[in-house]
């Protein structure tokens, strides 16, 4: 079965002004688009994927036939990341997080404050293309990490909760190379319910 190319749930101008419109016509029409369909292209021609979804073959990534292990890894990466992306995000969100995961938050780095120091510093410090998130490892516990271009934290066995992408394609129509502006404006849109969904499931 095709990996699917996910609707958004909401419309493309609903994350004005913190993620423009045409960003987000770009983004997720073309950019994401393309990883999906090159990504199908790549396990088309094996059989023992078929059946998977993206996000387990992105965690077996080091199973997957060496031939097409890199387009697997890429344009997979980029399908199963971006998906999650849309989704922790929402229209009139935002704010500090809520319920368990604020929790686990302040039980981790002490508060909501230290938190955002941090993961901003993940998104900020993260050089060139890549990705900034906050997972769940296998101690169960919360960590921020960061991955470059589209790798995943699931192919190192950590559950992904909160992801904010630093492609400059994220970004540039609106902010330039105002990456810093670009990451506080995320804040304003992150779906903390979603958040919650995925934490509790991680757990």
């Amino acid at each position: 079965m095709a990996y699917p190319f996910p609707e958004l749930k909401y419309a493309y101008d609903a994350l004005e002004p913190f993620i423009d419109t045409k960003t987000m016509e770009t983004h997720h029409g073309k950019h994401h688009k393309t990883y999906v369909d090159r990504f199908n292209t790549a396990v088309a021609s094996k059989p023992e994927l078929a059946g998977m979804s993206g996000e387990d073959i992105i965690a077996n990534i080091d199973k997957v036939s060496e031939d097409v292990r890199a387009a697997v890894r890429n344009n997979g990466g980029g399908a199963v990341n971006h998906s999650l992306y849309w989704s922790i995000m929402a229209p009139k969100a935002g704010g500090e997080a809520n319920g368990p995961v604020a929790e686990a938050i302040k039980a981790t780095f002490g508060s909501f404050a230290e938190f955002k120091i941090k993961f901003t510093d993940a998104a900020t410090t993260q050089f060139g293309s890549g990705w900034a998130w906050l997972v769940v490892n296998k101690e169960k516990k919360l960590e921020i990490v960061k991955t470059a271009n589209q790798d995943s934290p699931l192919s190192a066995g950590k559950k992904p909760v909160l992801l904010i992408d630093v492609w400059e394609h994220a970004y540039y129509l609106k902010y330039q190379n105002r990456r810093p502006e670009y990451i506080e404006a995320f804040y304003n849109v992150i779906n903390w319910e979603k958040v919650n969904e995925l934490y509790l499931a991680a757990k």
